[in-house]
């Protein structure tokens, strides 16, 4: 995939298919073309500037997660073990009308960095351009999330009172559970009304320990 990537790369500067297959290590131009269409589904020969998908591992304190970005930022960041990770890969694909594959950018490098310092307690914002696709709705929803602050909670009626429909409390909930880019956009910091947590992709002890985090980095500074 790295290869691949390369070659990708290589051809949307204008490089020529052969000098391309041969210059990444390829013995013949129909083992190129093979490999190039298993992965990006398209021939070389019909390069396209198509969303490239770039995806990629990131370690941290509560499990690794993948990250993904294209040309325009951060299109997905979920620990590995997300139940439905798979569905969410095929349609990000969908929705931006491009293929995942292996390598990374200058977004991905930015949010690894960044995620670094948000563990290591020395950052309590992100900066890093996202790429998030939805509805209107839904990015409303995914806006409204970037606006509670480290280290503080918010329930799913707080969150609709604020887009100023109180009785969207349930597509609230669904839209937060839409949400691919975990943490950077914090749906984490919403809980039920009853005070208690509520379901999270990565998992309740995961959502517990980031609450708790950020409140420890908080009183620490107070």
């Amino acid at each position: 995939m790295y290869r691949i990537n390369q070659a990708y790369q290589e051809l949307k500067t204008g490089k020529t298919i052969m000098d391309t297959a041969f210059d990444n290590g390829y013995e013949s131009l129909s083992g190129f073309a093979y490999t190039y269409k298993k992965i990006v589904k398209k021939a070389p020969s019909n390069y396209s500037n198509d969303n490239l998908i770039l995806i990629n591992r990131l370690t941290t304190p509560i499990g690794p997660m993948f990250i993904c970005a294209t040309e325009q930022g951060i299109c997905l960041l979920e620990f590995v073990d997300r139940r439905m990770l798979e569905t969410e890969f095929r349609q990000l694909q969908n929705l931006l009308n491009g293929v995942i594959i292996f390598g990374e950018n200058n977004h991905i490098l930015q949010a690894r960095l960044e995620m670094d310092e948000y563990f290591q307690g020395k950052r309590t914002n992100f900066t890093v351009q996202l790429h998030t696709p939805g509805t209107h709705f839904q990015q409303a929803v995914w806006d409204c999330l970037r606006t509670i602050h480290y280290g503080e909670v918010t329930t799913y009626k707080q969150q609709a009172e604020k887009l100023n429909n109180s009785k969207a409390v349930r597509a609230v909930a669904r839209a937060n559970g839409f949400n691919r880019v975990a943490i950077i956009i914090p749906c984490h910091r919403v809980i039920g009304s009853n005070g208690q947590l509520t379901g999270y992709g990565g998992g309740l002890a995961r959502k517990q320990w980031l609450i708790n985090h950020e409140k420890i980095i908080i009183n620490h500074r107070c």
